[in-house]
């Protein structure tokens, strides 16, 4: 009996040869890649030829000429010296043609061109599927649930509750008015805006400005706010698992875990009270409906849902808050100059021209940037001057010139609800305290998901001798 057995010289061959094989199939698999980003890019040129932009690397785009925050100060550069748009080269093979022009805003919103995939798609992990991200017939019908909630009558009611989340803020000031020192306050207003809306649209009880755990919720929340920014700008971080395997992965998930804990737990507490026995009675009987009642009443199929019962004597706030003009037009000036949301981006769905004769083909990313509109010298002059004034009834304007909530059948669902808080909170506080601002610390505004300043809010406060506020006016 004889057994064959191959000498290590062969297997040897064998196992190289197989090497070899792999090798060569990685290489041409590489260079096929390298080819299609070639061509790509060359698509790409050709379909910019008519947008001038700054000079940009081959491979890494403009990237290097945003770094150390410095993408709201490009940004102007951009709108003074190019019109209406300029490409904004990420990587090679990637731009995105930022758009700051009130008629180039109003083609691209008048569209239903989808939310902007690459980008946008850093966010669902974060904040899932809902309004911001959806398209389409299910974005249709979410609205179309959603809308109800944020009706103008029905906001009204919850001035009261804005009231209250405003006083425990002030009332946390006149505490650290002692220490005779500038309070930073980006902390202190962001929590008094999470009480609002869990009293608003949550039914919350008490407040959650003296609880630890909401203010782990607000840094989640801000650092998640600053991590998906960066992320959109590294090509590498594209990659989920390569992304996991960073500290920022890590930090993200970490972030992610907390601001889903605080949101799942409010969610089940709501569902366990409408398993109660008369509680989804009480609940469709309630003269307005909260946000997270409708969702909830829509997944168990409430029929019949009521109608605003509205009670009478509503005082002089309550009834004229839409009716304080000045008021108004600083808050839209200082929203002129500081938009919530630097820009929201966009996938051309098909060929768009603009009116003046330029045009993109399908599939190019357009960033709406409204930072440069509001920042654009052609449509608003003195623009770094704080001019109320531009917002006087009867000023003319082009209507697509500020867009501080976005524009057209996608516009932000919640404006009518922030600019009524705005005008409670600016209300309060000016009957309590004169604000001054600290010229040590000027707030440097920096580009993320949602506009922050790289160094803080700091103000001196001063007590009023005589503050004016009522308890009961509110």
């Amino acid at each position: 009996m004889s057994v064959s057995v191959l000498s290590p010289s062969r297997r040897l061959g064998g196992v190289s040869g197989i090497l070899q094989v792999t090798s060569l199939l990685i290489l041409l698999l590489l260079l096929i890649k390298a080819a299609q980003l070639y061509l790509h890019r060359q698509w790409l040129l050709k379909a910019l030829q008519q947008f001038p932009c700054p000079p940009s690397h081959w491979l890494f785009g403009h990237i290097q000429e945003f770094q150390h925050d410095q993408e709201l100060q490009r940004i102007q550069e951009r709108v003074k010296t190019f019109p209406s748009a300029c490409p904004y080269w990420i990587w090679g093979g990637k731009v995105r043609v930022q758009l700051y022009d009130p008629d180039y805003m109003k083609v691209i919103l008048g569209r239903s061109d989808p939310k902007s995939h690459g980008s946008y798609k850093f966010l669902a992990p974060r904040i899932g599927y809902g309004l911001l991200l959806l398209n389409g017939q299910t974005w249709f019908q979410h609205r179309r649930m959603l809308t109800p909630a944020f009706h103008n009558d029905i906001l009204k009611p919850y001035v009261g509750l804005m009231a209250d989340s405003v006083r425990v803020m002030l009332d946390k000031w006149e505490e650290l008015l002692g220490q005779d020192s500038p309070l930073e306050v980006f902390q202190h207003v962001s929590l008094m805006t999470l009480d609002t809306i869990m009293k608003s649209a949550f039914s919350h009880q008490g407040s959650i400005q003296v609880d630890r755990n909401s203010q782990s919720y607000i840094q989640a929340i801000s650092d998640l706010n600053s991590l998906v920014f960066c992320c959109m700008r590294n090509a590498f971080h594209e990659n989920d698992t390569i992304y996991s395997l960073t500290s920022a992965g890590r930090w993200t998930h970490r972030a992610c875990q907390l601001a889903h804990q605080h949101t799942d737990q409010v969610i089940q507490l709501r569902k366990a009270q409408l398993q109660k026995e008369g509680e989804l009675e009480k609940i469709k009987r309630k003269r307005h409906l909260d946000f997270l009642d409708i969702l909830l009443l829509a997944k168990v199929r409430a029929p019949g849902l009521p109608r605003p019962c509205w009670c009478s004597g509503w005082n002089c706030f309550r009834n004229h808050l839409d009716q304080m003009p000045y008021t108004t037009m600083c808050i839209k000036e200082a929203l002129r100059l500081y938009p919530p949301v630097p820009g929201i981006g966009r996938e051309l769905s098909t060929p768009v021209t603009f009116p003046d004769g330029r045009s993109l083909p399908k599939g190019i990313m357009v960033l709406l940037s409204i930072y440069g509109l509001h920042h654009n010298p052609k449509v608003w002059p003195n623009l770094e001057v704080f001019d109320p004034s531009r917002f006087a009834p009867g000023s003319a304007q082009h209507s697509h010139a500020f867009l501080p909530f976005s524009g057209g059948s996608r516009n932000c669902i919640g404006k009518q609800f922030a600019m009524n808080q705005l005008k409670v909170a600016r209300a309060l506080t000016l009957l309590r305290f004169e604000l001054l601002p600290d010229p040590t610390r000027i707030p440097i505004p920096m580009a993320r998901l949602v506009l922050k300043s790289k160094n803080g809010i700091h103000l001196r406060l001063r007590r009023l001798p005589n503050p004016c506020e009522d308890k009961d006016q509110l």
